[in-house]
């Protein structure tokens, strides 16, 4: 069997890339070890755009932007996307790219811990992405699934936590082991919660698809 990381190597070196100035920051986030969506996760979410043409789109971890801008760029004229950051020193370079590179002003950015605003989040959105803190998305997903559409999609980024998922609460470490657990709490709630059809990728560091029934 090919091991995984040359066939997402060979899957990666097939795409066609970004818009230049998203390649920049990409780069740049990379260099100042600022967490960004991998190449085959930015590949999928550009399919979604695509295919579900997303109106109203939440994304639940800014950082300094790259990946709104990237289904800002590659998303329908009339899309709108609200992202949420808590991390101050991340939130002036969102803002300050979102002025440079959102041209269509698709984006807004509420600045605060998403915990407290997504309860304040009304109902309406037909795209979710989750990309924030690995150990809260258990506890955001109750007010996701409240202002998610029905048929709405609900992708969650950074999933398999790079394999350590599947391992023993003995096999991490000591001060990861909260983040596994909950992680593989948030796995198992989303397969079963009967308000959700959901299936887990192995793109990027694993990433869940959920559509609201």
């Amino acid at each position: 069997m090919v091991e995984q990381d040359r066939i997402k190597a060979f899957i990666n070196s097939l795409d066609r890339g970004n818009e230049p100035y998203l390649d920049e920051l990409e780069i740049i986030a990379k260099q100042q070890d600022v967490p960004i969506i991998r190449k085959d996760t930015q590949a999928l979410l550009k399919f979604l755009m695509a295919q579900a043409k997303p109106v109203n789109i939440l994304e639940v971890g800014a950082a300094t932007g790259f990946s709104a801008l990237l289904m800002a760029q590659y998303s329908s004229p009339e899309t709108r996307i609200t992202t949420i950051e808590k991390y101050e020193k991340r939130i002036p370079v969102a803002r300050e790219n979102f002025i440079k590179y959102d041209r269509d002003n698709k984006i807004t950015l509420l600045e605060g811990d998403a915990t407290e605003i997504l309860k304040a989040l009304q109902p309406g959105y037909d795209f979710i992405f989750m990309d924030a803190a690995k150990g809260q998305y258990i506890n955001f997903l109750p007010d996701c699934l409240r202002i998610l559409n029905k048929g709405g999609l609900l992708v969650s980024d950074n999933c398999l936590q790079d394999g350590a998922v599947i391992e023993s609460r003995f096999a991490v470490t000591r001060r990861d082991r909260t983040i596994h657990a909950r992680m593989r709490e948030y796995l198992y709630e989303l397969k079963h919660n009967d308000m959700l059809n959901t299936v887990i990728l192995t793109v990027g560091d694993g990433m869940t698809l959920s559509v609201k029934l």
